[in-house]
């Protein structure tokens, strides 16, 4: 039996035994736009096409910055015909951010698409570099440069031949949301990408129907690693349809509509759902109406559905950590979750918490197939290995030789395994800091105690040179209601409660409550929503000594 040697590309075979099926859908206020498997490809080919006439060196790159919408699709469906290498960008970077990333990068040419920010962003691409340009779409910057794209499109004939890449080659280069410092460029190869169809094809965690009736909602920036595989991939290889979100104003409206089959969703997205529940039925009512035998079906099948998740056979969390009173939450209300752990440098593959496991509290869960873990004895530091692994980071050697070692990733999360190999995350190795008295914390744990308080939004464990660790807190809308003199009366006596089960270096002195949001804009926050805690340390850390000592338990910035 010959060994495979390149990419089985399953879009090649759908596009023509699906040729008829809708593939893609847009949303225009309450209308949405549809293209078929077979439309799809033909408008890819064409601009395989285009890309080629363009006179790119062999392997070039080719940059990609937009939010998410059926051209994105296209575009990266082209990047691979053409035989180029896909470098997608968040849409939300600053002119100087992307500026870096394509001179770094060596990008070639630039599709721009669905973005904000044109006017900060235009005089930071090189001026000899070729710009493809998306549609405007409405409220969204009017791009005033290059090819535009259904005119780029209709002057080219369909790439007949489209590339085959080998598994060798590199896929694409993905520039992390850098939670720690400055983005790098994970380099990931086919053959990565490839792997990761086993674990759809044996254990099938999304439930992917191999039919094809599958219905897929993308909203997470699609230049992350877990919307690429969960959504992107997963349906080129399998089939269905994707639908997208028209603005985070409609995202309500629109996942309602869509009611997918498939559920990925990060832990501050589920909270805000969760929050939006809450709104309507304070946890008091929401617990009687779940005790009565013939309510309890009725309230979970109307909430189920207003979420838009009727048809949900699979519900996803990852990308950061999901506290399990979250998970048990949905659980009561009939939601039941998948846990997922991985990150760009593995193809967004390692340990996955199924659904039906609830044995595990706080735990990731068990190793994905084709994926081996062990612990870091000298730092609890988590290694992995496995066939999704990154070739490297894009001309950083040291870097790479840092993280890739003797065939395994080191992680940079910290963690143990338990007997019967379920893996728990306890802190990252970068976010431990150390108090004045000479003792390292870890903050994750500390959050843990915080994470059924459906009065906080976001929260950080900090104090480096403190005495003792403080806790920045960001309300919830219910928090926000909350009577404050209520308020601190229940968290000082809860806090004290939390305190008597740590050990005295851990205790937490003061919980503070700050003023502003956490978000993408402020810089405090990654596109993935995963907090940044250099960024909060330099925003707050000239306060950390001066709420550590404040006497009230509460503070207030």
């Amino acid at each position: 039996m010959t060994a495979q040697t390149h990419f089985d590309f399953k879009f090649y075979e759908l596009e023509k035994t699906q040729k008829d099926k809708t593939f893609l859908r847009q949303p225009f206020g309450d209308q949405w736009e549809e293209y078929t498997w077979g439309e799809t490809g033909q408008m890819a080919r064409k601009l395989a096409t285009g890309i080629k006439s363009l006179g790119l060196k062999p392997n070039a790159h080719i940059g990609l910055i937009s939010k998410n919408c059926r051209e994105w699709v296209i575009a990266d469906l082209a990047i691979m015909m053409a035989g180029y290498i896909s470098v997608p960008f968040f849409p939300t970077l600053t002119g100087k951010e992307l500026g870096g990333l394509l001179d770094f990068g060596d990008v070639d040419a630039l599709f721009v698409g669905k973005i904000e920010n044109w006017e900060d962003i235009k005089s930071f691409i090189p001026q000899e570099m070729p710009v493809i340009a998306f549609p405007t779409y409405k409220d969204h910057s009017s791009i005033d440069r290059g090819h535009s794209w259904f005119e780029f499109i209709n002057k080219h004939e369909p790439l007949s031949s489209p590339h085959i890449p080998k598994l060798s080659d590199t896929w694409s280069i993905i520039f992390t949301s850098g939670t720690t410092g400055k983005p790098k460029g994970v380099v990931l190869s086919y053959r990565a990408n490839e792997a990761t169809k086993i674990i759809s094809e044996n254990t099938n965690p999304l439930k992917i129907d191999y039919n094809g009736n599958n219905h897929f909602f993308s909203y997470l920036p699609m230049n992350h690693i877990a919307e690429r595989i969960v959504v992107e991939f997963t349906a080129f290889r399998f089939g269905g349809t994707i639908s997208f979100a028209e603005s985070l104003d409609t995202f309500g409206a629109n996942l309602g509509s869509v009611q997918p089959t498939v559920f990925f969703a990060v832990p501050r997205i589920w909270t805000k759902f969760q929050m939006g529940i809450l709104g309507k039925f304070s946890q008091k009512k929401l617990n009687i109406l779940l005790s009565i035998p013939l309510v309890r079906s009725l309230i979970k099948k109307v909430l189920t559905k207003k979420l838009g998740l009727s048809r949900a056979r699979a519900k996803v969390s990852g990308a950061a950590p999901m506290q399990t009173s979250q998970r048990n939450w949905y659980r009561a209300i009939g939601i039941n979750i998948v846990n997922g752990y991985g990150m760009t440098e593995n193809c967004a593959i390692s340990n996955q918490l199924a659904d039906d496991v609830w044995d595990r509290p706080g735990s990731v869960g068990i190793p994905q197939e084709g994926v081996s873990i062990k612990i870091n004895t000298e730092n609890d530091e988590i290694l992995m290995q496995g066939t999704f692994l990154m070739e490297g980071y894009y001309k950083a050697p040291e870097a790479t030789n840092e993280s890739l070692i003797d065939g395994w990733l080191y992680t940079g999360d910290q963690g143990y395994v338990d007997d019967d190999g379920f893996l728990f995350i306890t802190g990252r190795v970068k976010d431990n800091f150390k108090t004045s008295k000479g003792k390292y914390i870890e903050p994750l744990p500390l959050e843990y105690y915080f994470g059924k308080y459906n009065e906080f939004e976001q929260m950080c464990i900090v104090g480096l040179g403190n005495s003792q660790p403080i806790l920045l807190v960001h309300l919830s809308e219910i928090g926000s209601k909350t009577d404050k003199s209520e308020f601190e009366k229940l968290f000082t006596e809860d806090l004290k409660k939390i305190n008597s089960e740590l050990e005295s270096y851990k205790k937490i002195s003061t919980i503070v409550i700050v003023k502003d949001p956490w978000t993408v804009e402020n810089g405090l926050v990654t596109p993935t929503l995963k907090v940044k805690r250099p960024a909060i340390d330099k925003k707050y850390m000239e306060n950390y000594l001066k709420w550590d000592e404040n006497p009230s338990s509460i503070v207030w910035e």
